[in-house]
């Protein structure tokens, strides 16, 4: 089974969000974007139920800085940008290795996608 998870800062410490929403204000002269919002997004498969909760609170996010939701994002423009198949992705890997240690097992399969959510109007 497949499961999917959100991660996003929380909107106080969402400095890069900020940084990217003035450089599409600025540079591209988006000026009717009124908000974005970044968020990673978890696919991990080969690995319980129990494990994937747990992971999610020590290796996927920080509950002190992240939000989690496992529902997708609402709202406004979204896309999604991820690896394709056979490209290195740093992130799903780290997690996999961290995940396997934790677990003492096999390591999971974990893909990762970089969501985007665009308010305003483009």
């Amino acid at each position: 089974m497949v499961y999917r998870v959100y991660v996003e800062k929380k909107e106080a410490l969402a400095n890069e969000a900020r940084a990217l929403l003035e450089d599409l204000r600025e540079f591209l002269g988006i000026r009717s974007l009124t908000g974005i919002r970044l968020l990673n997004r978890y696919d991990l498969e080969n690995i319980s139920r129990e494990l994937f909760d747990y992971a999610v609170k020590t290796v996927l996010s920080e509950p002190q800085l992240d939000t989690v939701s496992y529902d997708p994002p609402e709202g406004g423009t979204v896309f999604a940008v991820e690896y394709l198949p056979g490209q290195y992705d740093q992130r799903a890997d780290s997690a996999a290795q961290c995940i396997q240690i934790l677990s003492q097992g096999e390591r999971p399969v974990v893909r990762t996608a970089r969501v985007y959510v665009l308010e305003g109007t483009l």
